[in-house]
C-alpha cells in the first residue's frame, strides 16, 4: 500500500521531470542550430510547445508502471467513495 500512497505525485514529478528534460533537449538543438528558433519572438513558446510533444508520447512509454499504479489508486478512493455514499444513503432512508 506505501507504493501506491504517493502514486499520483510520483507519476506527476515524473512527467515534469519528463518535460523539462525534453525542453532541455530541445534548448540544446535550437542553440547549435540543428532546428529552426522560431519565428520573430515565438522562440520560447516553439521550444516549449515541441517539447510538450516530445515528452508525450516517452511518458506515455517510459512511465507506464506508475500511470497504473495510479490508476489503481484513483479507483481504490472512487470505490471508497461510492461505498460511503451508498452506506450514506441507506442511512437516510
Amino acid at each position: 500500500m506505501s507504493s501506491q500512497k504517493y502514486a499520483s505525485l510520483r507519476y506527476t514529478a515524473m512527467r515534469f521531470v519528463l518535460l523539462i528534460a525534453s525542453f532541455a533537449v530541445v534548448w540544446v538543438l535550437c542553440w547549435a542550430g540543428l532546428i529552426p528558433l522560431g519565428v520573430g519572438d515565438s522562440n520560447l513558446f516553439w521550444m516549449v510547445l515541441l517539447a510538450l510533444v516530445i515528452s508525450a508520447p516517452l511518458s506515455w512509454v517510459l512511465l507506464r508502471k506508475q500511470r497504473d499504479a495510479m490508476a489503481e489508486q484513483v479507483a481504490e478512493r472512487v470505490d471508497r467513495t461510492k461505498a460511503r455514499l451508498t452506506t450514506s444513503a441507506g442511512q437516510e432512508d
